[in-house]
């Protein structure tokens, strides 16, 4: 996992490479909206390219986290399917469904059953590079690969892929700072409840940050957005709880008001979690933001493995779950 992290950087180098030989079937219909079906390590990608181009996609974006389509799928959707196994079956599930819908389909994986459905019916696939043994840790390739199939469907520019790169540069430039900063976070979390708030437009990085958590260091935590906590969650913070650390996830560019009702609401959590610290992003573009806090937490979550001594990669219980499935079938 250590090795995998650190390659962050040189994966979003080779995704972008990747994404200029994509090859893209026009489509017959006029594209209306995007869906973008997937889970866990490549489900998070949807909602970061969601996040990512909300000001500059042309249509909406829905991302999808289950077994069946909406109904409202049809000739006019652009609906990519990710799953980095191809074997993920709720996303399977999804492909079946919109097949024969008259929808653009998408693939993005590295091979499996999806890729092989995707090739017997005539669909593209961006196919991503095999072998890597936790999926989660190829987000790089699942967010670059579903942004160049919007491009290569005219739905966006590729300045996001300029913003990528600059954020790439700085990713390799502060990587040292990045891990010093992580060990301390980890430290800071070790013995805690994790909570974690961020702005409401950032939330897929608060969302990355609990998975990874979850998956790699193994504990429970859970997140929030403002300002919508301020209209419901805010009045369960009433009683000490010392064993919570609060983090707030920042940027610069936050929403004026969203800004101050954080500032106000850490003064309300703070005289009852046994902790609290914010983490302000660094970078120029909301892009460089974003990846600045993806690879930040990635390292959060393989240091606080460490100081919890449990392997980043295992993840036998999920094995379990998938196995018992099985045997339903």
């Amino acid at each position: 996992m250590e090795q995998m992290i650190a390659r962050f950087p040189e994966q979003l180098q080779d995704a972008l490479r990747l994404v200029e030989g994509f090859t893209y079937h026009k489509h017959s219909h006029p594209l209306r909206q995007v869906l973008i079906s997937g889970l866990g390590g490549s489900g998070i990608g949807g909602h970061f390219v969601q996040e990512l181009v909300a000001d500059a996609c042309k249509v909406p974006i829905f991302v999808n986290k289950g077994y069946d389509a909406p109904r409202w799928v049809g000739r006019h959707t652009l609906a990519i399917c990710s799953s980095y196994s191809g074997n993920t079956e709720e996303t399977l599930s999804v492909f079946d469904q919109i097949a024969p819908t008259g929808a653009k389909v998408v693939c993005v994986t590295s091979g499996g059953q999806l890729l092989e459905r995707a090739r017997v019916q005539g669909f593209d696939a961006a196919v991503l590079p095999g072998g890597w043994s936790s999926p989660r840790a190829c987000l790089g390739y699942s967010v670059v690969a579903q942004l160049g199939v919007l491009r290569a469907a005219r739905l966006i520019s590729g300045r996001i892929f300029r913003e990528i790169e600059a954020a790439r540069k700085l990713l390799a430039r502060e990587q040292e700072d990045i891990r010093k900063r992580a060990q301390k976070l980890a430290g800071f979390l070790a013995d805690k409840f994790p909570v974690l708030y961020c702005a409401d437009t950032r939330e897929a990085i608060a969302v990355r940050w609990r998975q990874q958590i979850n998956e790699n260091a193994k504990m429970l935590c859970w997140h929030h957005v403002l300002p919508e906590m301020n209209h419901n969650e805010l009045v369960g913070w009433r009683d000490p709880q010392p064993r919570i650390a609060a983090v707030w996830l920042r940027h610069r560019d936050d929403h004026p008001r969203t800004a101050v009702r954080m500032d106000i609401v850490k003064e309300i959590v703070e005289h009852f979690a046994g902790a609290s610290i914010e983490v302000y992003s660094k970078g120029k573009t909301p892009a460089e933001r974003t990846f600045y806090l993806i690879h930040l937490g990635d390292w959060v979550s393989f240091y606080l493995a460490q100081q919890r001594q449990v392997d980043p990669v295992e993840i036998r219980v999920i094995d379990y779950l998938k196995a018992e499935l099985a045997k339903i079938g």
